[in-house]
């Protein structure tokens, strides 16, 4: 996956971090790791066998955590600004190389914000949950929470293939169609 379409699966997978933060980060990993995406030359380590084990192992803590009563409210607290890194991290992770400045800057416009607009939502959510359910339905708001980041992961990295098949199919069905149109004109064949 290379250029633009990296570019989209790091927005889509930034905005996963806004539901959990490593989960998004997990699966940038096993993608690089497995080629499916390019990660930028200062962001090779991340496709690592330690990275990705670290990774897997602050997912699985995180996702544990968000079970444990009062807990999980205090985490939203660091969830927040951690979120909003993450996802500047995943971007800048998958732009291609450029200056510092101008990439940073762009990682936190396509990556910070959709995961702090998200991790806004999460909050509300998980803060409702906890006053009209006094936190007993925590457990199912974090379930669907790490379920939609794993979605939402998932399908960052699915859609823009699948995006790159269709439009790889549609050029090739137009241009055989272009030449079937063009083979039938008269005049163009040699006489036999």
């Amino acid at each position: 996956m290379t250029g633009i379409v990296a570019v989209i699966a790091g927005i889509g997978l930034s905005a996963a971090a806004g539901f959990r933060v490593f989960i998004p980060m997990l699966a940038l990993s096993i993608a690089g790791k497995t080629g499916v995406i390019e990660l930028s030359e200062s962001f090779q380590w991340l496709a690592s066998w330690p990275a990705l084990i670290g990774l897997i192992t602050a997912t699985l803590a995180e996702i544990a955590a968000y079970y444990i009563p009062w807990v999980d409210n205090m985490l939203d607290s660091i969830a927040t600004p951690t979120a909003l890194l993450a996802g500047t991290f995943i971007s800048a992770a998958v732009l291609p190389e450029m200056n510092d400045g101008l990439k940073w800057t762009l990682a936190a416009i396509m990556g910070g914000a959709p995961a702090g607009v998200v991790q806004a939502g999460t909050v509300l959510t998980r803060g409702t949950s906890t006053a009209t359910t006094g936190g007993i339905a925590n457990p199912i708001v974090s379930t669907v929470e790490a379920g939609t980041s794993l979605v939402t992961a998932i399908l960052a990295l699915v859609i823009p293939i699948l995006i790159g098949i269709i439009v790889l199919c549609v050029v090739i069905w137009l241009s055989v169609k272009l030449f079937k149109r063009f083979r039938r004109r008269p005049g163009l064949h040699p006489a036999a």
